[in-house]
Parts: C-alpha cells; sequence; structure tokens
C-alpha cells in the first residue's frame, strides 16, 4: 500500500481540471523522438496522450491501484500509436534494464520525495537511465512564504470540479500543515461531492506529504547530483520564471 492507493478511484475526477501541462510534455516527448520515461505516472494522465502522439513510454508509478487505473483508461482510449508499458516501481530506486532519451515527472512528483537522501537517490537513478544527450524534465511549485507561515488549520476552498459520471459538484478544499524547518507539508484534501439540491451526499478525506523546495535549491541539487539546468519556466507556456510564477518548470541534462 502506499498514500496515493486511495487516490485511484477520485484523482481524475477531482483534478480533471488539470491539462495544461500535458502539451508542454507531449512537445519535450516529440523533441526527444522517445522512448520516454514518466517516473509517478499515476493514472496515465500524462503517458496516455503521449504515447497518442507516437512515442513510446514507459509509465512507472509505486502504487499498483493507480496504474490498474491507467491500464483501464489506455485500454479504453482507443487506437495508440506508440508503444505503453507500465512499470510498479520506486523512482527512489530504479534499475531497468534500458535507457530512455527523456525522463519526465509531471505535476509536482518529485515532491512526494521527502529528505534529500530520496531526492538524491532518485537523480542519481534518472542520470543512470539517460541516454547520451537526454534530458530530465519536471515541474514543482513555487513556495508561497504567505501560505507557509499561517498558523491557522481551517480548511481552504481550492476548486469545484464537476463529477463526468453523476454530474454532481464536487467541492475540493485544503486543509494543510507546514513543517518549515523539514519542508514537508502534510496535505489533506477535504472532497464534498453535492447533489443537485446542494446537499452533501459524500464526503472524503485524503491525507499525503510533499516536500517544498524553493529555485536555488532545487538548482543546486540538480548540480550536486551531475546536471545542468537548460532551462527553467515559470509556466507551460515556457515564459521566464519571474516573482509571479506559481510553477518551476525544470529542463535538465547529464553533465556526463
Amino acid at each position: 500500500m502506499t498514500p496515493f492507493d486511495e487516490w485511484a478511484d477520485l484523482y481524475d475526477w477531482v483534478y480533471a481540471w488539470k491539462r495544461d501541462d500535458i502539451p508542454f510534455y507531449v512537445e519535450e516527448a516529440r523533441k526527444s523522438g522517445g522512448p520516454v520515461l514518466e517516473l509517478g505516472c499515476g493514472t496515465g494522465r500524462v503517458a496516455i496522450p503521449i504515447a497518442k502522439a507516437g512515442i513510446e513510454v514507459v509509465g512507472l508509478d509505486s502504487s499498483a491501484k493507480m496504474l490498474q487505473v491507467a491500464r483501464r483508461k489506455a485500454k479504453a482510449a482507443g487506437r495508440i500509436r506508440g508503444k505503453l508499458t507500465w512499470v510498479r516501481g520506486d523512482m527512489r530506486s530504479l534499475s531497468m534494464s534500458r535507457k530512455f532519451a527523456l525522463v519526465i515527472i509531471p505535476y509536482r512528483g518529485f515532491l512526494s520525495l521527502l529528505n534529500v537522501e530520496e531526492q538524491r537517490r532518485c537523480l542519481d537513478g534518472v542520470k543512470a537511465h539517460l541516454l547520451p544527450g537526454g534530458k530530465l524534465v519536471f515541474d514543482i511549485f513555487v513556495p508561497d512564504l504567505d501560505t507557509m507561515t499561517e498558523d491557522s488549520t481551517a480548511a481552504v476552498h481550492s476548486w469545484d470540479v464537476s463529477h463526468p459520471e453523476t454530474g454532481h459538484r464536487l467541492v475540493v478544499w485544503d486543509q494543510s500543515r507546514f513543517d518549515n524547518h523539514n519542508q514537508v507539508i502534510d496535505v489533506r484534501m477535504i472532497i464534498e461531492e453535492l447533489d443537485g439540491t446542494g446537499e452533501v451526499v459524500r464526503k472524503l478525506y485524503r491525507d499525503f506529504q510533499l516536500r517544498y523546495m524553493h529555485r536555488f535549491e532545487a538548482q543546486h541539487l540538480l548540480e550536486l547530483c551531475g546536471f545542468h539546468v537548460i532551462d527553467i519556466f515559470g509556466n507551460f507556456d515556457r515564459e521566464p520564471l519571474d516573482e509571479a510564477s506559481d510553477d518551476m518548470v525544470w529542463v535538465a541534462a547529464s553533465r556526463e
């Protein structure tokens, strides 16, 4: 069991709005020519579009239940031009018999590594699995200092989304707590499902942890692990990172 097994049947409809990164990762995959390794592939939100674009992709995730959903979605997706393989594994201990032109870690997956040792093990594994000239591309959020220093434990409204099957409104709340000494966030997502009258018919709690990173911390870590930074963007439209950016999108290559 992993903390993300409980997300398997919820993830795609809670995060149905999250699509802005897909064209970016598909473009990076096309430019690489493949094969592509996606770490933390979850339900195949990014891997399946890459495969549909004709690029070979291997999706790796530690959650067997997430991978079950990914396989089901891929089967329902119809014709997929690129080879698509699902692997259960841990990004902290990569051991595969092949190398890749591109390794991606979309939607903040790298932040599931909760200490520097885990981060270094992951990056060492990525470097060992890159073909000559291959790239690592991943995104993380920009830490918001105001949010991190709030002392309130009140739930904060995050977004609403419609359930694709029932049409019910899903109201998503965030009740995170910040350990700023260890840079670890104890995330609690509260999902309320409302029927047509606005009555709550179901209420779910999902807890997990993330370790946030600052810009130069991430840069120094990449350099320490033998990468050089090619680009850093502030969004998936490839605009420069600035003080208004919410995301950091990193493109790096091995120095070897």
